[in-house]
């Protein structure tokens, strides 16, 4: 991202600050404080506001950011001062500043299973750790860079990692402030917290910060500082748990448009759903007009020039009536796709099937959707029955199919061309041996909530318990320490489900019976769900089709963009155009 990654220093400085820049100004050590610093992160800088000589000098260092990169000036002592200088261009950023004392510290000792943590150390974890940055909405960071050997004291990456699959689902970053510019308080600082919104081990963020801590305080720093958005409120929680205390520390930034919502008022659109709000503000980022039409349910209108064009998220305007009732009744569907000659499983309509003969089935609604109603791996008479009822529920036909072991796959396609491709996993919990399932369930749900916006969460219903009784719990079992328990067997993200990106691994027969299915239901933008037994290999079933996806759960995949390119082509810049057609 920048040509140089080392320590930026300016070699003029008449004072400098402490650390501790709040309580006293100067003392004798703070002459051995290297001038006018500014660590490169990558992602932008770390600007030291106390080695700084004086306020002018500082605010055109925060000045010279540059493009698509977000610098943090940090340990600003006259903030106002700071602001009067450049009111235009910076801004007092909206965040709270957290200290932990090194004799403030209380190691846990707990011994955790479900995931390792270690250091970064390869060009797959840096990527890993740029998708978990993409999906918390930060900037991205040169792989290269993490990597860069020259700086291993100076920033420390620590990430998570499940031993069963290698996937990491979580990562810290951590500076030392003594290799940064001497500092005479012995400090280091805390940045990049990012955990996976997919992962169902609870305890990730809690054990990263940890383990910087730890580290940093093995070394004999004094403190680790912090810096958190005033309403993150579970990352407030958890330092505060942890033992962090808020510190009067100030932060300055520069009006960019990666920070503008961070000194703009709220927008019309601030109350849309994640799915609606990615696809505006992709839209606002070409220049396009956005009317908010109803906001609870999605709906919005998009204006360039002469065109316009209402959506309700992902589906607009350009989604027939023909189309979307092809996908809307289930039964349509699978008579549309195997008349195209593509492989959907045996299906019952308003039918019992035959039971006794080992094999197992899924009951669904014939029309719904966010996988309401639906029972999966149904074996026996009394099962089937109660799931024809609770499927009857949401619409008086139903539906049985044979049910396929494998991996639930989405397949995203935009404009005839897959875009993106996600497996979906059941949603499942860990136990600690202290809490009952219910409360893990509860935990779970807030973990999930925070994750999507509110979008998904474990229901605590009959599905939910026949799933629970299938593995010989209940509600009011206490799950063994690091025993896990699937809790659904459905994948959908409304109920609590989470997915995972797979679109490099996708074979090349399955995004080519995606599209297939997309041209037989004559529809530009759907989600296709496929059974299969591995997303690398060409076997497949497709199981429903989705009118409407969700295309915020697909980062860092390029959704949003590919949809605005389908509704507004002629916003798709000359340089990006011609690279794509080479």
């Amino acid at each position: 991202m920048r040509k140089n990654h080392d320590i930026r220093y300016r070699l003029e400085r008449s004072s400098v600050l402490s650390t501790r820049s709040w309580q006293k100004p100067g003392g004798p050590d703070s002459e051995k404080m290297a001038p006018d610093v500014a660590v490169d992160m990558g992602w932008g800088r770390l600007i030291f506001g106390q080695t700084f000589g004086s306020t002018e000098d500082l605010a055109n260092a925060i000045r010279a950011e540059e493009d698509e990169c977000r610098d943090i000036a940090f340990y600003i002592r006259d903030p106002h001062v700071l602001l009067s200088m450049a009111p235009t261009e910076l801004f007092l950023d909206p965040s709270h500043a957290f200290r932990m004392w090194s004799h403030d510290y209380r190691p846990n000792g707990a011994h955790i299973t479900a995931f390792n943590i270690r250091r970064l150390s390869s060009l797959e974890d840096a990527a890993a750790v740029n998708d978990l940055y993409a999906a918390r909405g930060m900037v991205r960071c040169d792989a290269d860079f993490m990597l860069d050997r020259h700086a291993t004291k100076l920033r420390t990456y620590f990430v998570a990692e499940t031993p069963a699959d290698g996937r990491i689902i979580g990562t810290v970053t951590g500076v030392d402030h003594v290799e940064a510019f001497n500092d005479p308080e012995g400090g280091a600082s805390l940045w990049c917290l990012a955990v996976d919104p997919q992962a169902n081990a609870p305890g990730v963020g809690e054990a990263l910060v940890r383990r910087l801590l730890e580290h940093y305080f093995t070394r004999g720093r004094a403190y680790v500082d912090l810096s958190v958005m005033h309403d993150n409120e579970g990352a407030i929680r958890l330092y505060e748990k942890l033992g962090f205390q808020r510190a009067p520390i100030f932060c300055i930034k520069r009006k960019n448009p990666i920070n503008e919502p961070l000194y703009t008022p709220p927008v019309p659109e601030a109350d849309l759903n994640p799915y609606a709000r990615l696809i505006v503000d992709e839209a606002r980022r070409r220049g396009i007009d956005v009317e908010v039409l109803d906001a609870p349910y999605g709906y919005f209108k998009l204006r360039t020039g002469g065109r316009a064009v209402v959506c309700r998220e992902s589906l607009s305007e350009l989604t027939s009536a023909i189309a979307m009732s092809r996908c809307d009744d289930k039964r349509v569907t699978h008579r549309v796709l195997s008349k195209a000659g593509l492989k959907v499983p045996a299906q019952y309509v308003n039918e019992k099937p035959p039971v006794g003969d080992g094999r197992r089935w899924v009951v669904k609604p014939a029309r719904g959707e966010q996988g309401v109603g639906i029972s999966v791996d149904v074996r026996t008479t009394e099962e089937i029955d109660r799931a024809i009822e609770a499927a009857r529920m949401e619409c008086q036909d139903y539906l049985v199919e044979e049910y396929i072991e494998g991996e639930d796959l989405r397949i995203i396609v935009i404009d005839f061309a897959v875009v993106a491709a996600a497996v979906r996993k059941p949603p499942k919990i860990t136990g600690d041996g202290r809490q009952t399932i219910a409360a893990l369930i509860e935990k779970y749900n807030r973990r999930r909530a925070a994750a999507t916006g509110g979008e998904s969460r474990v229901p605590m219903d009959e599905e939910t318990l026949r799933c629970l009784k299938l593995e010989g719990y209940g509600p009011d079992t206490v799950l063994p320490a690091d025993t896990t328990a699937a809790v659904r067997k459905t994948a959908n993200l409304h109920t609590g489900g989470t997915i995972h990106d797979v679109t490099p691994k996708l074979h090349p027969a399955l995004g080519e019976a995606a599209v297939a299915a997309a041209v037989a239901i004559d529809i530009p933008v759907t989600g296709l769900d496929f059974i299969v037994p591995d997303v690398t290999g060409p076997d497949y079933r497709i199981i429903e089709a989705n009118e409407r996806p969700g295309l915020a759960n697909h980062e860092p995949q390029p959704t949003a963009r590919k949809f605005i390119d389908l509704l507004f082509p002629q916003t798709i810049s000359q340089g990006i155009q011609t690279a794509r057609s080479k």
